[in-house]
């Protein structure tokens, strides 16, 4: 199935169709176009280095939304010498929308949680695109609390639109579940790291975000609500996404400019559903690095670190009134 074309990409299919047209009437007219390839092989690299180092924040949410581009489980397969998933909230039931388990990256121990989507309707209506209830929130930080007894740093991986806002998640108390999470995070004895891989949407994103490193890859996004949503509160129009995207610094560039994320991992030309591996390299190396500065400190420092880290997110200007 080829990858659907986003709107901004169509210079660079334009000129990859006539540079496959132009191979195959070579092929089947036995004729040289050398040359001609050449010179369109160069438009091409051209275009595309043009079109990817100039991209607008909206285009990179667009890219962080793309269908194709790599999830929690693609990462895991690629980084992780073994994962052994477990499921369940002891509660309720199991959430497909999260996933983890114990993994071995690097040679490192550790607890991998993280959001997954779902390729087709059938997958994506069981994984609710990504979307958790309250029993994955809860089923991730019982996994947490199995990571702290055990001694093993907790790796998070985070990709979600947001929580699930559905009569049922309410009903569950999503709210709570999360707000559970982002406490008992902060007092978690062992190293924790979280990556956004897409979309880090909302609640749903920090609810396994609290991480005494954060890390996001070059066309993510996070922001505590869509650029659609901000759109249709002060504009009153979704139409004005790619307006409230700007204006909203929810770009890795821009997070890590105001220092909300602690490193952007790169991603090739194109994004990363272009090439899954090069994109896992680049998340394990970096992953790596920051894993094992973190396991040198005490439990004290990991916590403090922690706390002090999200206490001073934001930022305010005092002016005395006469």
């Amino acid at each position: 199935m080829t990858p659907p074309i986003l709107e901004f990409e169509k210079p660079i299919a334009e000129i990859e169709k006539t540079l496959e047209e132009l191979k195959s009437h070579s092929e089947e007219h036995g004729m040289e176009f050398d040359k001609e390839v050449e010179k369109l092989e160069k438009r091409l690299a051209t275009k595309r280095k043009e079109i990817y180092t100039h991209l607008t924040p909206w285009q990179r949410v667009q890219i962080a939304r793309h269908p194709k581009r790599p999830f929690t489980l693609d990462y895991l397969e690629r980084i992780a010498d073994d994962f052994t998933e477990l499921c369940g909230d002891r509660t309720f039931g199991d959430d497909h929308a999260i996933v983890g388990g114990f993994a071995t990256i690097g040679g490192i121990k550790c607890m991998a949680i993280g959001h997954q989507k779902g390729r087709d309707t059938k997958e994506n209506m069981k994984r609710n695109f990504g979307c958790a209830h309250p029993e994955g929130y809860r089923k991730a930080l019982r996994l947490m609390r199995l990571a702290d007894k055990f001694g093993l740093p907790v790796v998070t991986l985070i990709d979600t639109a947001g929580a699930y806002p559905g009569v049922a998640s309410e009903e569950r108390h999503v709210a709570e579940a999360i707000a559970v999470n982002l406490r008992e995070m902060f007092t978690l004895r062992v190293p924790v790291l979280a990556i956004v891989l897409g979309e880090g949407g909302s609640g749903g994103a920090i609810g396994i975000g609290v991480a005494n490193r954060v890390l996001i890859l070059e066309n993510a996004y996070y922001a505590v609500i869509s650029p659609e949503g901000c759109a249709a509160i002060l504009w009153k129009d979704r139409a004005a996404a790619p307006k409230a995207a700007e204006a909203m610094k929810m770009t890795a560039p821009d997070l890590k400019e105001l220092g909300l994320v602690d490193e952007v991992i790169g991603e090739p030309i194109g994004g990363a559903h272009n090439d899954w591996d090069s994109t896992a390299e680049a998340l394990k190396k970096t992953l790596l690095k920051h894993l094992r500065a973190l396991r040198k400190l005490e439990s004290e420092e990991l916590q403090q670190q922690r706390y002090e880290k999200f206490r001073a997110y934001g930022a305010f200007a005092e002016e005395a009134v006469a």
